[in-house]
């Protein structure tokens, strides 16, 4: 019995300790995830959820006003949000759901549509990036939160704000960090991630809502941008034009992240457009493969599972396959929403605060369960994150985590 008593909390401990440990190690370090593609590494998560959802680990307030989804790294959760009249990037302990830090950083973007950040922050190593809705750019020390250089991409280089603010996660590769500012002469720009020095510029479209992905093609690491106006390839060392696609574009809001497997590339937007799969050949021409209004990503991306893209077209999940546009099913599933892929899994997160898990599967829509958080008076229309067997939401100011994890 002595042994018993001296085991059972010795066993306890080591449950913590592991469970610790696993947050720390936890990495979804920008937005979308590690490969800006909405796909999560975890396993060994929920198949079926419970009638009243997996169990909440904590709750917690302070994020802010805003739209900014969540970076997570060594055992920090990283986010922005609007705080009175400034602009905020904030970590929490992933554990506990406490404030570690929050830094001001930038003026107050207001819209009738929801005030406040809406990016997301990318942890490089040990320092945050993070680019607000008026154009603030901030780098800070991941562990304590201290500015390391900042400035306003607007300002500097000429551009102005667009209709519903700034909403792009910088994009940091090798020694740059690239952001749409979207001036004359100056659409996209590559700084230094040291010190912000200017390293190239490229093109006059103004700024879109979408954020950049890295492609290597032809033997080239090529950097892809949805501008207000197009998509367009760069070289990432100098920023010369490479290709553009126009079609996808609208005259509203350009906001999906674009997809690349191998030298193809999907670029999506909605206001009645829809998207299309580009193919980048030898002489860095595009030749368009498919193109259909049966997928129109709006402020969600789609994410590209096996041979088959999923994501909401306008208010309906779709499956729809990558090298031939061929629809496999369609379904109004949670409504209109955003997603990320886990284990198998779609985590479909709707602007009403409905959450669903749907089998990533091209045979047919097969829901493995919904439940519903609280919601204010705004879309909830920050995305989701599954990271370190947690399922990550946020409504405005309230930030909430799940435990999604099999027992």
């Amino acid at each position: 019995m002595k042994n018993t008593r001296v085991l059972l909390p010795a066993i306890v401990l080591l449950v913590l300790a592991s469970e610790a440990l696993a947050q720390s190690a936890a990495n979804w370090p920008q937005w979308r995830g590690p490969n800006r593609d909405g796909i999560s590494k975890e396993t060994g998560l929920l198949k079926q959820w419970p009638a009243e959802g997996p169990p909440l680990v904590w709750k917690a307030s302070g994020a802010g006003g805003g739209y900014s989804s969540f970076s997570v790294a060594d055992g920090k959760l990283f986010t922005m949000g609007l705080r009175g009249d400034r602009e905020f990037v904030v970590a929490f302990d992933v554990a506990t759901g406490k404030e570690a830090w929050s830094t001001a950083h930038g003026s107050a973007f207001r819209n009738d549509r929801g005030d406040g950040p809406r990016g997301t922050p990318t942890v490089d190593g040990d320092r945050v990036y993070a680019l607000g809705g008026s154009g603030d750019l901030t780098v800070l020390e991941a562990r304590t939160g201290k500015i390391v250089w900042s400035k306003n991409v607007l300002r500097e280089f000429g551009g102005s704000n667009i209709t519903w603010g700034i909403s792009e996660s910088p994009l940091v590769l090798g020694n740059k960090v690239l952001v749409n500012a979207g001036g004359p002469g100056a659409s996209i720009v590559a700084l230094n991630k040291a010190d912000g020095k200017l390293i190239w510029k490229s093109q006059s479209d103004k700024a879109g809502y979408s954020s950049a992905i890295p492609v290597e093609v032809n033997g080239t690491t090529q950097v892809v941008f949805f501008t207000a106006e197009r998509a367009v390839g760069l070289d990432s060392k100098d920023g010369r034009l490479l290709w553009e696609y126009g079609k996808p574009s609208n005259n509203v809001a350009n906001v999906a992240t674009p997809i690349a497997r191998a030298n193809r590339v999907f670029i999506s937007s909605d206001y009645g457009t829809g998207g299309g799969v580009v193919e980048i050949k030898a002489d860095n021409k595009p030749e368009e493969i498919w193109f259909t209004k049966d997928m129109r990503n709006h402020h969600s991306s789609s994410v590209l599972i096996g041979d088959y893209l999923y994501g909401f077209s306008s208010a309906i999940l779709t499956a729809i396959r990558f090298d031939t546009g061929e629809i496999a099913w369609r379904d109004r599933s949670v409504g209109k929403g955003s997603l990320v892929f886990a284990d198998g899994n779609l985590y479909c997160f709707s602007e009403n605060g409905v959450v669903g898990l749907v089998e990533a599967t091209p045979t047919g829509y097969k829901e493995k369960g919904r439940f519903r958080i609280t919601q204010g008076n705004l879309p909830t229309w920050t995305h989701p994150v599954v990271v370190g067997g947690r399922l990550y939401l946020r409504d405005q100011d309230t930030i909430y985590a799940y435990d999604v994890r099999q027992k």
